[in-house]
């Protein structure tokens, strides 16, 4: 898949690329250049190594700065449960990045653009890209916009329940309720995979699998949190 130009895609990590060439980078899985070794272009392997440690400096920063009275023990627990690869793979669905990766046939014909490792390591290359783009404040402000939310309830004994954390939101946000709806269910009976949709003033903001409709909803709730951005303008109060 290529593509002309990054306007939407920059548009959701509010950075516009000096040089969008980092960008076409850290979306190119080393797939994409097996199949395609002319013209030469790098994978995005080396910004993933890259993100991996600026990401670690930032939320680190993030949390230093939101929790002066945690331990050191503390912070780097709560630290890797944020940089996780459940965690940046949740980020990567939210961005979109699957629809934008530059992969090889085999990794697009196996559902490589809704992988988990593909899309935490495209999470980690675009961090690391906005870094060497525009530095490091820049690259802050991308995890404070991406992370912000779960560094905010990272010792919140509830925050795992995105359901509760997203009903209570867009009730004050928006003075509405969210919907979920299934609209795949995968496999057969004794293994399903099902897929939910979320709408926000029935407009669809997320969508979550899991092997339960419980567990699909709560990923829904959990992408849809991280994308406070994209909800609908909030309606006026009657």
């Amino acid at each position: 898949m290529d593509h002309d130009g990054y306007g939407a895609l920059e548009a959701r990590l509010g950075h516009t690329f000096a040089d969008a060439d980092r960008l076409r980078v850290a979306l190119t899985h080393k797939s994409f250049l097996n199949e395609n070794p002319t013209p030469p272009r790098d994978d995005n392997e080396r910004l993933e190594f890259l993100g991996d440690a600026v990401l670690d400096l930032a939320v680190g920063h993030l949390l230093m700065e939101a929790f002066p009275q945690r331990t050191e023990g503390e912070l780097s627990k709560t630290r890797a449960q944020i940089v996780s690869e459940g965690a940046l793979a949740e980020v990567g669905g939210a961005l979109g990045l699957g629809e934008w990766l530059f992969l090889g046939r085999g990794e697009e014909q196996t559902g490589g653009r809704h992988k988990s490792s593909l899309l935490a390591d495209a999470c980690e290359a675009v961090i690391a890209a906005v870094y060497l783009d525009a530095g490091f404040e820049a690259a802050l402000g991308l995890v404070r916009r991406l992370f912000g939310e779960r560094v905010r309830l990272a010792f919140d004994p509830g925050s795992s329940d995105y359901k509760t954390r997203l009903q209570e939101r867009a009730q004050s946000v928006l003075h509405s309720q969210p919907r979920y709806e299934v609209v795949e269910a995968l496999g057969p009976d004794h293994d399903k995979t099902f897929e939910v949709a979320l709408l926000l003033a029935e407009r669809e903001v997320s969508r979550g699998r899991g092997k339960s409709k419980k567990e699909a909803e709560q990923r829904a709730a959990e992408r849809a949190l991280a994308r406070v951005a994209d909800w609908p303008t909030p309606r006026e109060k009657p």
